[in-house]
């Protein structure tokens, strides 16, 4: 497997370019500050991922690697809420963008919580 073949790379990858596309409408004035912190961190999620699985034969740094990539989601979800209040983005999206962000969090727990499902060896 591939870690391009992990559902949670793949709607991570969705998602970040979702804001991508999204975020090309913000204003000028926030294109070195919540333009490019939303576009870095939904980006950091896949590529913590992709470097979560190339560790999985070290399972402590696989499991850290995962929370960096909760981490940077949660962040993407703050700059989320940002863009809503900051009415760059209207409710629907708002909404969508922190569904979606959500469901790739409960994937990247369920890699967490089920490491051996994604060949870690767990230590005896």
């Amino acid at each position: 497997m591939r870690f391009q073949d992990l559902l949670a790379y793949q709607k991570s990858i969705s998602l970040a370019m979702e804001i991508f596309e999204v975020s090309k409408s913000f204003p000028k004035s926030e294109t070195y500050s919540l333009t490019d912190q939303i576009r870095r961190s939904s980006r950091s999620v896949s590529a913590n991922l992709a470097e979560a699985y190339r560790k999985r034969v070290y399972p402590k740094h696989f499991l850290s690697k995962l929370t960096d990539c909760d981490a940077e989601n949660s962040e993407t979800q703050v700059w989320i809420e940002f863009s809503f209040l900051c009415h760059y983005i209207d409710k629907k999206t708002h909404t969508e963008l922190t569904h979606r962000s959500e469901e790739v969090g409960k994937l990247i727990n369920f890699m967490i919580r089920n490491p051996t499902k994604f060949g870690v060896k767990t230590e005896h």
